[in-house]
Formats: structure tokens, C-alpha cells, sequence
């Protein structure tokens, strides 16, 4: 813990954002970081609150042990909070910058709508630990001679990849993009996380003896059983990547796309990649729709505003949430309550309680979007439908498993899938029905966070490790 009054003497404070006017004129990221002193002041309000829901299976799903390092940081640590933070989390500078920060909601001190800036002092520390020259490759002295292919390169399969190389295993991670990161790197506006940052971790496992296998298609260019019969374990971790179907008319409709396109398109032309023969998407001087209330939606609105859009709506067909949810019904889980991303806050109009009941067209090109207002039970109310102007309209209502096309069609049915389409695999073993084959992150759980993603990594390769050499110390 911090000070032991820390948190009755000093108000929370977190980072900055650059002005709204400012930030919508660039793809890079826009938070102001907190200068060292202040972020120790934050460190200080860690209380002795017995029980640290903060870092336990509510809070974090990496287990960062957030109470040590924000005592390391009140103290001055800045080297001792890095290690300790990096023990747990292979990438904290991404979860840092992205993670919705569940921890803070779990936090005691969110009892009074104050909670520790955990976020904000992860991020610092991940980012003080570059500063000090202290991301080094940690290089494995002894090899094992076992060979393991990892298929997907988004954080549950660098985390795996990692972890495997630092005790002495021949990785081969295998991505069928230009450049690591999965959609991490693809599905994620640079606005929130630069690219910069996979790069240089990139950079940094190459080093400790990772091979990466770029423009690679599992299932496409080279095939599954070649993977089989050439490694002696193979983790998949190629995420959930199939939109969710809307069941709408209308959805080849020029000027109507799902969000992940569009997103994608956009970190390739921040990265400098070609485009290749795919239509361009652009909102500039476009009234745009954006379908669906989550991350992926404002992501899409953030997007549309750098790109000049006139005017973009977001339509979410849940009930205003309370601004304030009930703490004793509630606390220390994730709570249903109003939120506004930042790039909502940028000008977004928001319409709850509206269901999406198609797209208006003349001569095949989106004019619109028809809506109806819905009761509390999401049930159409008679008389209240409306519509929006739109020339771009994003369906971003999440997704419903991992793509099928390629890996998993060759695979059919050897590999056992659950309800929900995802590969089935435990989350103790990782293993699936087929033979040394694993699964982690999306792939296996259906869409979630990247902190997930870096944990079900980290697990896995700790599976992997004892199985293949009979005993590991990679943690669980």
C-alpha cells in the first residue's frame, strides 16, 4: 500500500486528454501523461483495505499486484515497480493505454466514486521502464530442442510466444497480416494505442528467439497439417473475428459496412500499407450511423471525426444506464452505468433505446437508416419508428466467433467447437480434441479484452511448457 492516509489527503487525478478541437486532427495518441511526482502522489492514495479486490479475480484478469507496485512507486521504486509489474504482465504498456481498467472498478476507494488511478500508474510505469533502459531481451541460455507453432500473432499469441522463448523453446509465430498485433494492431485506432509500441516488443522477442512468419495464412497459403506434423505443439490464438450478422436487409448496400473493415482500413493507411484492390471507406463530409453501443462502435466514431465526417450518431438499443450504479449490488464487479468514451465526447449524438430495423437506399446507394424506439424489454413500440440521415453506416454489434474460413475448415470436424462456435479447450489445460493442438485468448473464449487475451497466453504456454519438458516455472 501507499501512504496510510494518502487517499483521505489527496484528490484522484489521471491523465489529460488533448482538447477535442485538437485531438480530431491526428491519429496519434492524445493522453497527456502525468509528470513522475504526481503519479507517486496518485500511488499514495493506495489504501490498507484488507482485501485487494483490485488484483483478484474481479479486478484484474492477469493478477497484477497492484497494491506492491503502487507502494513501490509512493517510495520512489520506479525499477522494483517494473519488475514486479512485468512478473505478471507481459505487455503492460497496451493494457495500460487500452484496457477499460476493471481493476478500478473493483477498487475500495470506487465505493466513493474515487478509485486509485491504477490505469493511469501502470501505464507510467510500463512507460518508465523503457525510459530506464530496462526492456531488454531476456535470452534463455539452454534450449529445449522442442518446436512449438503459435497461429496468430494479437497479444494472447505474442504473450504465449514469449513466455515459451524465455525458457528455451524454438517458437514460430505465424501471421497471416504484414505486421504483428492481430487486432491489436488492425482493430485498434492508433488514437488509442500507436503502433510503435508492438514494434518494438516485436523487436524485443526476436531477439530472445521468436521467429515471426508474416503474410502467413494458416489454412490458406500453408496448410494445418503441415503445422501437425512439423512442431511438436501448436497453439492457436487467432481471435473471433466473424460480425456478429444483424439480420438486416440492405447490408451490401453501397455505403453499409461492418465496423471491422473500416477500421482496418484505416490503421493500414496510418501504417503506410497498401490498401490493395479494397474499395476505400472514408467519412469525410459523410453523415454517419454508427450500430451498436460498445468499444468497437466508438472506435468507428473516433475514426470518422479524424476523417472529417459531418456528423455521426451512434445508436444503442439498451436503456440510458444510471450515472451512478448501486455500489452494494454491484461493487466489486463490472457495473452497468453511463459512460462516455472519449471519442463519444467528441461530438458523437447518442440515441438509447434505438433498434436498427433497416437501410433506406436510392438507387442503390444508403440514405438512410430506419429506426424504432424499444421498451425496456429491447420490444419495438408501435408509432415510434424514425429515421437518420447517413451516407456510411457501421454495424459494430460485436462478434460471434473465430473466422472459418481456412484453419478451422481444414480442421472440421477433429476439432471440437462449443455452443458459441469457439474452439473448445479448457481454461486449466488449453488443450482441444485434436492431438498437441491448443487454443487460447478469443479463439477459445469468444471476443474479449486484451488483458484476457494476455493472460489465457501466458496460461497456455505454461500448459505447453509441462507437457512437452514434463515440469515448468512459468507461472499460471
Amino acid at each position: 500500500m501507499g501512504k496510510v492516509t494518502g487517499f483521505l489527503e489527496i484528490d484522484r487525478q489521471q491523465q489529460k486528454f488533448q482538447p477535442a478541437s485538437d485531438r480530431i486532427r491526428h491519429f496519434g495518441e492524445f493522453t497527456i501523461p502525468l509528470p513522475d511526482q504526481e503519479v507517486a502522489r496518485q500511488a499514495t492514495r493506495c489504501m490498507d483495505c484488507g482485501v485487494p479486490y483490485c488484483h483478484g479475480p474481479t479486478g484484474c484478469p492477469v493478477h497484477n499486484q497492484i497494491p506492491d507496485w503502487n507502494d513501490l512507486v509512493y517510495n520512489g521504486n520506479w525499477e522494483e515497480a517494473a519488475r514486479n509489474l512485468h512478473s505478471t504482465n507481459n505487455f503492460p504498456e497496451f493494457t495500460g493505454r487500452i484496457c477499460p481498467a476493471p481493476c478500478e472498478e473493483a477498487c475500495t476507494l470506487n465505493l466513493e466514486d474515487t478509485p486509485v488511478s491504477i490505469k493511469t500508474i501502470e501505464q507510467a510505469i510500463a512507460d518508465k521502464a523503457y525510459d530506464l533502459g530496462m526492456i531488454v531481451p531476456e535470452i534463455c541460455d539452454e534450449k529445449t530442442g522442442k518446436k512449438i507453432a503459435i497461429v496468430g500473432s494479437g497479444p494472447a499469441g505474442m504473450a504465449a510466444a514469449q513466455q515459451l522463448a524465455r525458457v528455451g523453446h524454438d517458437v514460430h509465430l505465424f501471421e497471416r497480416h504484414a505486421h504483428a498485433g492481430g487486432l491489436l494492431r488492425y482493430g485498434i485506432p492508433d488514437f488509442k494505442m500507436e503502433k510503435h509500441l508492438i514494434d518494438r516488443r516485436v523487436e524485443q522477442m526476436e531477439a530472445e528467439g521468436v521467429i515471426f512468419h508474416f503474410n502467413t495464412d494458416i489454412g490458406g497459403n500453408k496448410p494445418f497439417a503441415e503445422l501437425q506434423s512439423e512442431f511438436d505443439a501448436v497453439l492457436l490464438t487467432g481471435g473471433a473475428e466473424t460480425p456478429r450478422d444483424p439480420g438486416l436487409e440492405g447490408l451490401d448496400m453501397e455505403g453499409v459496412h461492418y465496423a471491422m473493415p473500416y477500421l482496418v482500413q484505416q490503421n493500414r493507411r496510418v501504417g503506410g500499407e497498401s490498401l490493395g484492390d479494397e474499395p476505400e471507406i472514408w467519412a469525410g463530409g459523410k453523415h454517419v450511423v454508427v450500430v451498436g453501443g460498445g468499444d468497437t462502435a466508438s472506435d468507428c466514431v473516433g475514426t470518422a471525426f479524424r476523417q472529417g465526417a459531418l456528423a455521426v450518431t451512434q445508436l444503442d438499443i439498451r436503456v440510458v444506464p444510471p450515472i451512478r450504479e448501486d455500489k452494494m449490488m454491484v461493487w466489486p464487479y463490472w457495473p452497468t452505468k453511463f459512460r462516455t468514451s472519449s471519442s463519444q465526447a467528441e461530438g458523437a449524438d447518442r440515441e438509447f433505446q434505438a433498434a436498427t430495423l433497416g437501410f433506406v437506399e436510392e438507387d442503390g446507394v444508403l440514405t438512410h437508416v430506419k429506426c424504432v424506439r424499444v421498451d425496456e424489454k429491447r420490444q419495438p413500440i408501435a408509432g415510434e419508428e424514425f429515421f437518420i440521415k447517413a451516407d456510411l453506416a457501421f454495424i459494430a454489434i460485436g462478434f460471434s466467433g473465430p473466422k472459418e474460413e481456412g484453419l478451422l475448415a481444414e480442421a472440421g470436424d477433429a476439432l471440437q467447437r462449443d455452443a458459441r462456435a469457439n474452439v473448445l479447450a479448457d481454461e486449466k489445460s488449453y488443450k482441444t480434441s485434436m492431438d498437441k493442438v491448443y487454443a487460447a485468448g478469443d479463439i477459445r473464449r469468444g471476443q474479449s479484452l486484451v488483458v484476457w487475451a494476455i493472460r489465457e497466453g501466458r496460461q497456455a504456454a505454461r500448459s505447453i511448457d509441462k507437457d512437452l519438458m514434463g515440469e515448468t516455472v512459468l507461472p499460471r
